[in-house]
């Protein structure tokens, strides 16, 4: 009898362990905050879903080779989970949709970003001049838009500029 219940024990020990859940978006905006202000960096946070094509093209861009040193020399960059499909609830960082409500944007879509200071204010987002998400930046305008909120939270030179925008400019095939 021991034995079977020592068994039963670990396996709902094992089960509870695959329920645990994802980090809550207060921590993981703490940790970036923390480690911005320990490197006088800016916070990228890119709230994104893993069905979500336009997120995964956002990062690509973000880490393009010719990208990549300039995102991670300015900004500590993290990542929030939301609106996630059905099966795969579980992904979400508890807490990532009540900032998004915080800032009205949980119903513009995703991608979805936040840049904050190195003390946790927020600084730039995701929102264009006319109220409408960016997301991933791909018209002229729309990434004309995102330097611009770049360029106000780190220094952008022609030369990155001219990078980003070869790479967030979808191309017409």
């Amino acid at each position: 009898m021991k034995l079977k219940t020592i068994v039963l024990c670990l396996f709902l020990i094992g089960s509870f362990s695959q329920l645990k859940a994802q980090e809550h978006a207060s921590v993981i905006l703490e940790k970036a905050v923390h480690q911005a202000k320990k490197e006088h960096k800016k916070v990228f946070v890119l709230f994104h879903a893993s069905w979500c094509s336009w997120c995964k093209k956002m990062e690509s861009n973000m880490y393009s080779a010719a990208n990549k040193t300039f995102f991670e020399k300015n900004y500590v960059i993290t990542h929030l989970v939301v609106q996630e499909s059905k099966q795969n609830k579980k992904l979400e960082n508890p807490g990532a949709e009540t900032i998004l409500k915080e800032f009205k944007a949980e119903n513009v879509g995703i991608p979805f970003w936040i840049i904050y200071d190195e003390n946790g204010k927020p600084l730039e987002n995701a929102f264009n001049s006319k109220g409408e998400n960016l997301g991933c930046p791909a018209t002229p305008e729309e990434v004309a838009e995102f330097i611009g909120k770049l360029k106000r939270t780190a220094t952008v030179s022609e030369k990155q500029s001219k990078a980003i925008e070869a790479a967030f400019i979808l191309k017409k095939k």
